[in-house]
């Protein structure tokens, strides 16, 4: 049976995790290491609609999304999990019940890169008043940036490619070899 390494991506919106993940995930296959996606957004809109974005929400989402891996990686060597993940504790309990093969990667971005690039116009809605829980950029929502993660990828400072290689580089230097 496989017990694939968990890649937990936290960032905030717009910051890239979606976007890399999925690049990556090409790269990796290609290589024949076998990777899927456990992307926030989808699993949201397939599974948890029911949950909100209050804290308690988003920590018992998060808590999900865990349960998930412990699935999903029984069927591949690496799963790639991009989602928001704005507090310590749901990270620190993830990295409790998925290790050992737990890796954190903090996806960061500056607020002004993610004004400019505000692909789904959260940032726009959230500046006229429309929103008022965009994680990491409202008052009441916010995110807890990680003090030690295993990785930091800043997309402000790389370009697409060089964060896709980056990324992929050190996820084989995590896995073992066959």
């Amino acid at each position: 049976m496989k017990r694939g390494f968990i890649f937990w991506f936290t960032g905030l919106s717009g910051a890239g995790k979606t976007t890399l993940a999925e690049s990556v995930r090409d790269q990796l296959n290609a290589q024949g290491i076998q990777t899927s996606i456990l992307d926030g957004d989808d699993v949201r809109n397939r599974l948890h609609r029911h949950l909100g974005f209050s804290e308690a929400e988003i920590k018992e989402n998060n808590a999900l999304i865990a349960g998930l891996c412990e699935s999903e990686r029984k069927q591949a060597d690496v799963v790639l999990v991009p989602i928001i993940s704005p507090y310590a504790e749901s990270r620190a309990k993830a990295r409790e019940k998925l290790s050992p093969g737990f890796v954190e990667v903090f996806i960061k971005a500056e607020i002004a890169t993610l004004e400019k690039r505000d692909t789904k116009g959260l940032y726009a809605k959230a500046r006229k008043g429309e929103m008022n829980n965009l994680i990491g950029y409202s008052s009441g929502a916010p995110y807890e940036r990680p003090e030690n993660p295993d990785l930091i990828i800043d997309t402000g400072r790389l370009h697409i490619d060089g964060a896709v290689d980056r990324l992929t580089e050190f996820i084989c230097t995590q896995i073992p070899e066959e």
